[in-house]
């Protein structure tokens, strides 16, 4: 059996974390609310609506229609703009649900609540001002506050109630948004213009004649967004996205004439301008490109994320990570990576990642000999790798491909070395640890690689079926999603009917289900669920079998609901499904705990879990949205690129310094979403007016985005692991940092050298823009030998090289410990094999300050480099191992009795 703590708790360890704690940690750190009853019922109906309503979108774009029985069919047609405040008013609402306003911690809650007592001790209780005072402060409370964070407040109500509104006037008069385009939101109607049943209650009041409705509900939405952001993601990013917001109507006051500073000079705006820039515009602002992107991308993969994860996919995908490492040295921290990377392709976000693989690997670290500390810091380190891994690669690889225009398929491609090579640096860093402290393998038996993978070879099949839509069918990404999750669902439908004792029935039942529908096609031209509505001409029995056979997934779900019902108390013999679902299910009611209300419940909860799992995301998109919807109302970004490259003084290293350091600032504790977004904005201009290619500086700056995930002192994901490892969260994100220097480092090397992503300049790169003048190489490229050699092999081999030598650098060791002076050494040898450009390029940027210029060859200066950094790495592992084997080592090394 597996390796793995079972996910049910069944026989757990003492400090394994069963699945209600991890859920109550993950909970905790993202703030969220704890529901029962009522409004428990309300936030899971809302989230289906939401998976729903996308999966609509997803199947069939933003015309579809809405089969409502024993009435006419409604059909929908919906306008960017329209689909994308649907989108983001489902989020806010939820997000009104589930994450409160205040607990009554903050500093504004703390310093009213001192008015009262203070009224007490001035005037006596029974003073009419105090209780006045005393009632006012009551009726705030429960309007407000959530101190036990299980409630939902009248103002949580407000709110949603504002965003319904906002949505439903988008779909209701868009008529009227789009003739604002032409003459300004003051042309808009007012309020009791639109609700004619309000005139008579605020006809009368000056301010609601005098504004139209959309500039009101523009204001309200955007306070919603600002509010949504504060609850989710928290107060630091909602102030700097409303500083943006200021700075568009007053950043006019700024003068022109000012060194630097006057380069961030504006054009005067309106508040009108404003509003309507950023609320009613799918170019800019809140329904802007992020928006649209979630909306297309972003939310449909999270769902496929969804349904994977409550198959049961994760824990399979962790006791795979141990039939396949659990014996080696350090077995336990090598499943951990692995695993980390499996869930890296189900979850786009670190807290989750590392709470929900963390519950099963770090205990088995601990007990295996890895500090509590290093234990958190490995699961850390690994699961924000997730973000950075294709095919999924989390919500900023789909921005990416907006942003840039590239196809997903090609930023697969490009983002695949570099992230291996994290994960294989990590790996290296895990395994250097194991001999220094002497740790093996798991002492529990583990199952077999084969055995593991035949049974559950199936949860393979998804990820495969997408990585064939995107690359080799080259289908977009929302429908290669799209297909992909039905064909999950089908396999899943399938599997869960499927035992020695139904296996040649449900086979009989999908062939009769299959031959119904041919022979309706054939003689009727119609389904069979067709066949109410009247027969039509006949199709030829391969024109049948051709329309048939896509829809095979279809097939395959009713086969395996079909076969469900007829045997309800079946066992699954391969099937393990979430904890979640089952816990769901008993909560419905035991006596319908039956395989097919599972398999009900299942895609249920899978929609309910993935709308959860969107919401902080599409909070994040839509108010990161406004950043660059401000520096597009107001023209800044020109002179926002002027004012970088002024500072950065012409350095390429200086500009890259910068880059890293405000991405890892910017992104702790944020979602690397908002920080790319943000950085995107304000820095990819710059970065490529220095000649970088463009996806090199959109990928450099997703990189040091998942950084700050794991960068003290906030340090997000290290700080969740270190709830599970019970360990101290800063030591621990101090080691997770550590482990992850090559993820660091390695951006340098590629925009340095961008062969290592698989870029090549093209040859009339001086006649095109400078956006447009690299491309993604292939197959002709690499046959090449005289550019793939020097430019794209060497390169990658060396860095490869370069993360061993940058492991024992970290981890002090190698076949035996390594002496500071051979540690430093080390790490010069790593960066001279990984990113010499950086090193070249620094000094003449020095020598550049005293006058003197140098221009040798690039290339040649760049393979002699490495060349430099081989050579030294080869002469410090021959010492290293010359004194391990001449017993030389300090006290307590130890030797590596077994490869990695």
């Amino acid at each position: 059996m597996s390796t793995a703590p079972n996910a049910d708790g069944g026989d757990e360890p003492d400090d394994q974390l069963s699945q209600a704690e991890a859920d109550e940690l993950i909970d905790e750190i993202e703030r969220r609310r704890s529901l029962q009853g009522v409004a428990a019922v309300a936030v899971a109906a809302i989230g289906i609506l939401f998976s729903v309503f996308q999966l609509f979108l997803a199947a069939k774009s933003f015309t579809f229609t809405v089969p409502l029985p024993l009435v006419a069919d409604w059909e929908i047609s919906l306008q960017l703009l329209q689909a994308n405040a649907v989108h983001v008013a489902f989020a806010l609402a939820i997000t009104f649900l589930l994450f409160p306003a205040s607990t009554g911690d903050g500093f504004v809650v703390r310093t009213l609540g001192r008015v009262v007592p203070a009224l007490r001790r001035q005037f006596g209780a029974d003073n009419p001002l105090t209780r006045a005072a005393a009632g006012l402060r009551r009726g705030v409370r429960w309007a407000f506050l959530d101190p036990e964070m299980e409630r939902v407040t009248v103002f949580d109500l407000v709110c949603i109630l504002g965003a319904v509104l906002s949505a439903f006037y988008f779909l209701t008069e868009f008529a009227e948004i789009q003739n604002m385009r032409v003459f300004g939101i003051d042309a808009g109607r007012p309020v009791t213009a639109i609700y004619t049943f309000l005139d008579p209650i605020l006809g009368g009041v000056p301010f609601v004649s005098e504004y139209s409705y959309a500039m009101a509900l523009g204001v309200i939405g955007i306070l919603l967004v600002l509010e949504a952001t504060r609850r989710t993601l928290g107060l630091p990013l909602m102030l700097i996205v409303a500083s943006f917001i200021v700075y568009a109507r007053w950043g006019y006051l700024i003068n022109s004439g000012t060194p630097f500073l006057g380069l961030l000079a504006i054009p005067e705006l309106t508040w009108p301008d404003i509003i309507q820039n950023l609320w009613y515009n799918t170019e800019n602002g809140v329904f802007g490109i992020p928006v649209t992107v979630s909306v297309s991308f972003i939310y449909i993969f999270i769902l496929f994320g969804s349904f994977l994860e409550m198959s049961g996919a994760g824990q399979w995908f962790i006791d795979l990570a141990y039939a396949a490492t659990g014996k080696r040295k350090g077995g336990p921290a090598k499943a951990s990576i692995l695993a980390s990377g499996f869930m890296g392709t189900i979850s786009g976000s670190s807290i989750a990642n590392t709470v929900t693989t963390g519950a099963f690997t770090i205990p088995l670290m601990k007990r295996s000999g890895y500090s509590p500390e290093f234990s958190g810091a490995v699961e850390s380190s690994a699961s924000s790798g997730g973000q950075i891994l294709p095919p999924v690669m989390g919500a900023a690889a789909f921005l990416m491909v907006q942003y840039t225009a590239t196809p997903f398929r090609e930023i697969i491609l490009l983002a695949t070395v570099p992230a291996v090579v994290f994960f294989f640096g990590v790996w290296v860093m895990v395994h250097l640890k194991a001999v220094q402290e002497g740790i093996g393998g798991l002492e529990e038996e583990t199952v077999s690689m084969g055995e593991h993978l035949t049974r559950g070879w199936f949860y393979l099949v998804p990820i495969g079926l997408l990585l064939y839509y995107l690359i080799i069918e080259r289908l977009s990404v929302s429908r290669s999603a799209w297909f992909t999750l039905v064909a999950l669902v089908a396999l899943i439908a399938v599997v869960s009917a499927y035992s020695e004792e139904t296996r040649g029935r449900l086979l009989g039942v999908l062939a009769a289900v299959v031959g119904l529908e041919v022979a309706s096609y054939t003689l009727a031209g119609v389904p069979v669920t067709g066949l109410v509505g009247g027969a039509g001409a006949g199709l030829p029995l391969g024109e049948a079998v051709g329309v048939v056979a896509p829809k095979i997934g279809w097939y395959m779900m009713v086969a395996g609901a079909i076969t469900l019902l007829s045997q309800p108390n079946l066992d699954a013999t391969f099937l393990d499904l979430n904890p979640k679902v089952t816990q769901t299910t008993e909560a419905v009611g035991r006596d319908i705990d039956s395989q097919p209300a599972r398999l009900g419940v299942f895609v249920v909860k899978s929609m309910d879990e993935g709308a959860r799992t969107a919401v902080p995301v599409v909070i994040a998109v839509a108010a990161a949205g406004i950043i660059p919807g401000v520096i597009s109302v107001s023209g800044l970004g020109p002179n926002l690129t002027s004012l970088l490259l002024a500072l950065s003084g012409g350095s390429i290293v200086v500009m890259l310094l910068v880059t890293a350091v405000a991405s890892i600032i910017l992104g702790m504790g944020m979602p690397t979403t908002v920080t790319y977004i943000i950085l995107i904005s304000m820095l990819a201009s710059p970065l490529v007016e220095f000649g970088i290619p463009l996806l090199a500086a959109h990928l450099f700056i997703l990189y040091f985005g998942v950084i700050a995930d794991i960068t003290p002192p906030v340090a997000v994901a290290a700080y969740a692991a270190s709830g599970v490892a019970k360990s101290d969260p800063f030591e621990t994100g101090i080691k997770a940092f550590s482990l992850s220097l090559n993820k660091a480092i390695v951006p340098f090397a590629f925009v340095l050298a961008p062969g290592i992503v698989l870029l090549r300049e093209k040859s009339n790169a001086a006649e095109l823009p400078i956006r447009d003048q690299y491309r993604v190489v292939g197959f002709s490229d690499l046959a090449e030998l005289s550019y793939s050699i020097p430019e794209i092999l060497i390169p990658v081999v060396g860095v490869f090289i370069g993360v061993i030598a940058l492991g024992a650098t970290v981890i002090g060791t190698l076949y035996t410990r390594v002496d500071s002076v051979s540690r430093a050494a080390f790490a010069l040898s790593s960066l001279l094999l990984m990113a010499p450009g950086l090193l070249s390029a620094s000094v003449f940027d020095l020598l550049g300050l005293v006058g003197v210029t140098l221009s040798p060859d690039a290339l040649l200066l760049d393979l002699a480099l490495r060349g430099a950094g081989l050579a030294l790495f080869a002469v410090l592992v021959i010492q290293n191992r010359r004194k391990r084997d001449t017993g030389s080592s300090e006290p307590g090394a130890t030797v590596a009795p077994e490869s990695s």
